[in-house]
Formats: structure tokens, sequence, C-alpha cells
């Protein structure tokens, strides 16, 4: 017996001439013969690069660095590092994706010993961690002067007090040499019973960290993303209108970057083509994604030039303002759909890109034939998104946010915590709702 209706006798009906979006549709339950366990979310980013939890996070400077990248790919999905940045910069992000070690920090935040006990409490209350490396200059690659943890700050004289009077000096630490296998360190770590390990060069200065809390954390991602070689998979953000995009191109794809995602609003455009068309002819194997589209027309345009995969999405993101400043943009639901239907006769899978703020609306997204989602408001105001944290007036921890490309609209987003926690919630979310429709796989909902 059938009820309700399929998404084709909605969205191709030439009765109803109506765009959708995900809150204007919900899916009808089935039969459920599984349990949420035996649910499946490997599903496919590019053409040759699959995801086992289907979710990227934003090319936005509020939301994907390499912290956040790195966290993403443990976590089974991939992070897409923004270009608001210098080449250099862009690239370094990239290598340290590429060069994690689970259990490694390798960018921990240092103080200086001339920071006062107030100022590290602020500074503690914004970052969300109390121990940290003393060095010379206050940053990472200068010398180590001593080790602050909660231990040492929880008792001191006053908040004038300074930090080398607190501090654990260098000189009783206990410190592992650069390069230092992580089993070698985690021995070391369990041996002197310490929180901390800092890893020191032979001058002494910093370069990473590891930490038994970080540790234990990240000892066992079974559903992470990871190349041939096992180094964690990361993608990197190009803008389509810059003039170094081709530059930024070579220096990514020397980098080690799995795949370019191409940035524009409107997709469709002479600009991206080119660089679409070029990329693909100097670099082969590098997997490239295009868009933004919502229109078949447009999505026939960056399928011919060779995408590897395309982006949905145009003027309905939480602080989008093209479809109120342009008039121009379609409903989600409908873009998703349209788009999806003519790049599966390609073979190349589609991410929704916008309008999701809800695990509901990722399982909306599968349905209507995307293969990924990506994300940008839902991960902003993690741990692990690039910014300080800050308090409302009513007391509420927030991180800010901000999109793409709208005109530098703002927002603010609560603190979600680590990605680390919030993600499993996602997926489990999206196996219910896949349960719930009756499918064991992401291919089961198109």
């Amino acid at each position: 017996v059938r009820c309700g209706h399929s998404a084709r006798d909605l969205l191709e009906c030439p009765k109803f001439q109506i765009g959708y979006a995900f809150d204007d549709l919900i899916c009808m339950p089935g039969h459920i013969d599984f349990g949420v366990h035996d649910v499946e979310l490997l599903s496919r980013f590019t053409r040759s690069i699959s995801l086992k939890t289907p979710i990227a996070s934003s090319p936005m400077d509020t939301v994907t660095e390499s912290a956040m990248a790195i966290a993403m790919a443990l976590e089974g999905g991939i992070g897409i590092i923004h270009s608001k940045m210098s080449i250099e910069r862009q690239a370094a992000e990239v290598r340290s994706v590429k060069r994690y070690e689970q259990g490694f920090i390798s960018n921990p935040a240092c103080i200086s010993a001339k920071m006062t006990c107030g100022e590290l409490i602020k500074l503690q209350e914004k970052c969300g961690f109390s121990g940290f490396p003393v060095t010379e200059s206050g940053q990472m690659k200068s010398k180590l002067l001593g080790l602050v943890t909660k231990r040492d700050s929880d008792f001191f004289p006053s908040e004038s007090t300074l930090i080398e009077d607190i501090m654990t000096k260098a000189a009783d630490l206990i410190t592992a040499k650069e390069g230092i296998a992580l089993r070698e360190a985690n021995q070391i770590l369990s041996n002197s019973k310490k929180g901390k390990l800092p890893i020191v060069n032979p001058a002494g200065e910093i370069v990473g960290l590891l930490a038994r809390k970080d540790l234990i954390k990240n000892q066992d991602f079974p559903c992470a993303s990871q190349d041939q070689n096992k180094n964690l998979l990361a993608a990197a953000a190009v803008s389509v209108l810059a003039d170094d995009r081709k530059e930024r191109v070579k220096a990514l794809v020397e980098a080690g970057t799995d795949a370019i995602v191409f940035d524009n609003r409107q997709g469709d455009n002479e600009d991206q083509l080119e660089i679409i068309r070029w990329t693909k002819s100097e670099f082969p194997k590098m997997q490239v994604i295009g868009g933004n589209v919502v229109t078949r027309r447009q999505a026939k345009n960056l399928l011919d030039a060779g995408v590897d995969a395309l982006r949905v999405g145009m003027g309905i993101s939480s602080v989008s303002t093209a479809h109120k400043d342009r008039g121009c943009g379609r409903a989600q639901a409908s873009a998703v759909y349209n788009v999806a239907k003519i790049a599966r006769v390609y073979g190349v899978p589609v991410i929704a890109d916008g309008g999701i703020s809800s695990p509901g609306h990722i399982v909306k997204a599968l349905c209507l034939g995307a293969e990924a989602v990506m994300c940008g408001s839902l991960l902003a105001g993690t741990e692990e998104s690039p910014g300080e944290y800050f308090y409302a007036d009513s007391g509420t921890r927030l991180k800010a946010y901000s999109g793409i490309a709208s005109s530098g609209v703002r927002g603010a987003v609560q603190d979600k915590g680590s990605l680390h926690k919030y993600m499993p919630y996602l997926n489990q979310s999206v196996r219910h709702g896949m349960q719930d429709i009756g499918a064991k796989s992401v291919p089961d909902l198109i």
C-alpha cells in the first residue's frame, strides 16, 4: 500500500512548479528489519574519495583550518581548509593535516613567562583547557622555559603573579626529542605518570606536545579518513576569482591535498570552467570539486569541464544574503534533487552545501540524491573551529561565525564542545533516521 509521494512526484510533476526547502519535506517511515548498528554511512565525496561519515566541514574562516580538518578526518569525514590566508599558510595547514600522527599536538598554544595569572585564567576560559608550554617568545618554535598546568594554576598568591613564578621550569620537566615515534613517546609519558610531554628540537625549542588526555581520546578512530599511505585526508579551497589561483593550486598539490574545492557563489562561469580544465590537465589525478550550482544547466557545464564532485546550494545558508541582495538562488531540496539527477548520469557525486542545520536535514539531503553534505554553522562553535570564545550578556559561551560570500555578514554560534563528542551524535542521529526510513546504506536512500 503506497503512502505519501515520491520525490519524482513532487519535484518533477508539471502541476507543482514549487521550490522545496528541506523543512518543506518529511520522509515517510519504512519497514525496519535491522538494528541501527547495521546502518552503513559509507558514501562518496568525489569520484575516487569515499568517506565513512558523509560530512565535510565548510571552507569558511570561522569553520575550517587544520585543527578542524584533523578532527573531521579522524571522525570519518573531511575538512576543507579555507583560502582566506596566504598561499604559504594554507599549504602549511594542509601539511599539518597530512603529517598528523594521532596523539601528537603539532601546534600547541604557548604562553610567555611574563603573562600574569589573571591573564592565564582568561586564556583558559577562552581556550577550554588549562595546560600551556611556556616559551621565550610566547610562541611555538621558541625555547621552552617551562610548563604550566591546572595543578600550577589552581593556587597562586594573586592575579598579578607572573607565570614564571608558578610554572614547572624546563630543567625539571621530562621532554622528548624531535622525531620520536609515537609509541616511544607514549611509553615515556606512561612511565613518568605525567599529563604532558613536550617535544623539543636540539636547540631546546618546543616543536610539539603529547598529552595523555588527547592520546587516550585519539588512540582509536576506526572510521578515520585516510589515503593509501595511512595519512589523514585533507581538502583545500581555492577562490575562482583570485589572481593567484593557479599558484595556489600548485602549492596545495605540492603540500599533499587530496581534493581542490573551487570556491564561487555562482559556479557556472568561465573563470571556474577555465581553472577546472587547467587543473585537470596539469594534475589529472587531483580530485576537483566545482560549484556552487543549483540547476541542471549549470551542473552540465561543470560536469563537461571534468569535475569530480559538485557543490549544490545558493542563497540558503544561515548567513547568506544572495537571495535577498541579488534575488537569485534556489530552494535547497529542489536544487539537490535536480542537480543529483544529472550528476548521476556522469557518475559524479553531489555535495549538499547550505541549509544543513540539523541531523534531519542531512538525512533529507541524502534521500534527495546527495552523497555527502557540507556543514558550516552546524560545526562552527566546536573547540576545533578557528577563533576564540566569548560570552554573551546572558552568560552563554559563543564563537563568531560568518559565511563565505555573505558580504561581511557575521553571526555567533553557541559552544558545542569538542567535535569528537559532537560528530558521534550527528552520525548516530543520521543512522536512526535512515533506520526509520528502512535504509541500511546511503545508496538505499537514493
